[in-house]
């Protein structure tokens, strides 16, 4: 996601707030991933009050822009917050901060631009305290359909890199262990005015590989374009069962307490 699409970020995080409102969770700490300089901060902010916020931020935020708008957020752990940038992840895979560590990870708009959801699922499941959630947003397959009808020589469409619908992502939050995964979708219509914003959002969207010199303007004749945003929640229970075989759960020996009857009188 860059700069031109902040509103549509912003936008969507309201969205998964809103479907937050019906989930009971005790939350002391939190991923958000990726953090951007967004209003939806603030109503993190005053839903959660006392909790400490763990910051992957995008590319292209600056510190001091993340620690202005958390400030003007209220956040009571703004100097205890632990922040990375996203760019670290995507080339260690993991993130900084320890196991069993947030109740919450909150994603917006990001599995799409990732080559592998399912690593970015199993992260998520270390970091995640028992009966901690996870709770996302991205992109779905039909996301910039009507490009596919243009006949543009100079126009290369770009897949999205992960093209999973929510059946998909269902089926991937099972696969790790995830618990009651709860998957939701729609469509937004973008209408344009003018054939350049549309240009400067499907660049945006990375829905295109770059912008060829040889396509103009007045060639991009479409005036709308259609969004799939996919939505989902699950939960980390069991965290100490080994992971499943064949739909069967394993328990390490050594998980097993061992409880003795007291000696009789």
């Amino acid at each position: 996601m860059t700069q031109p699409l902040r509103w549509l970020q912003d936008e969507i995080a309201d969205r998964m707030l809103q479907k937050l409102d019906i989930v009971k969770l005790d939350v002391k700490d939190i991923l958000v991933v990726p953090d951007f300089a967004g209003k939806h901060l603030d109503t993190l902010a005053q839903r959660y009050p006392r909790a400490r916020i763990f910051s992957i931020t995008e590319k292209g935020v600056s510190g001091f822009q993340m620690w202005r708008t958390k400030a003007l957020s209220n956040w009571r752990s703004l100097f205890a917050s632990n922040t990375s940038p996203l760019a670290s992840y995507l080339s260690s895979g993991r993130f900084d901060i320890p196991d069993n560590s947030v109740d919450l990870v909150f994603s917006d708009l990001l599995l799409h631009d990732l080559p592998d959801p399912k690593h970015f699922l199993q992260e998520c499941w270390r970091v995640l305290r028992e009966g901690g959630l996870i709770t996302f947003s991205y992109l779905g397959p039909d996301t910039g359909k009507e490009l596919r009808s243009l006949d543009l020589s100079g126009l290369k469409l770009r897949n999205l890199l992960s093209p999973w619908d929510m059946h998909d992502m269902g089926d991937a939050l099972l696969g790790e262990r995830f618990s009651d995964p709860v998957m939701d979708m729609e469509y937004l219509t973008l209408d344009y005015e003018k054939p350049a914003l549309l240009l400067a959002d499907i660049i945006a969207l990375k829905l295109i590989h770059s912008t060829p010199p040889q396509v103009t303007e007045k060639e991009v004749l479409l005036q709308k374009i259609t969004l799939e945003v996919v939505y989902g929640h699950a939960w980390a229970l069991g965290k100490r069962l080994a992971k499943a075989k064949d739909n069967v759960a394993y328990i390490d020996p050594n998980q097993i307490g061992r409880k003795t009857r007291p000696d009789s009188a």
